[in-house]
């Protein structure tokens, strides 16, 4: 089945930098275009960025434009977003998605943007 694995989060200052990763399984990873979202407490998911399946093109949300970067390695499965310059309001949980059917979420991973 689709698994969906997100790491790399943890508590980083203000002005600081992450990567996380998604380490997908179950499907034909080179495949299938990925996009990273992330969750406030009683908020909804707010998508963040998308990447096609070749890595060649990409697209994100204004509030992360130019801070972030989404990647990605079709040998090792993986997603990565690469978030710089971060800021308070980043703080929530990052989970990695499929474009189109048979789709999950995973767990995601946490980061915390304090000081």
């Amino acid at each position: 089945q689709v698994q969906l694995v997100e790491s790399g989060g943890g508590l980083v200052q203000p002005g600081g930098s992450l990567r996380l990763s998604c380490v997908a399984s179950g499907f034909e990873f080179s495949s299938r275009a990925m996009r990273w979202y992330r969750q406030v407490e009683e908020n909804e998911r707010e998508w963040l960025a998308t990447i096609t399946a070749d890595g060649r093109t990409t697209n994100y949300a204004e509030a992360v434009k130019g801070r972030f970067t989404i990647s990605r390695d079709n040998a090792k499965n993986t997603v990565y977003l690469e978030m710089n310059s971060l800021k308070l309001e980043d703080t929530a949980v990052y989970y990695c998605r499929l474009i189109g059917s048979n789709s999950v979420w995973g767990q995601g991973t946490q980061v915390t943007v304090s000081s």
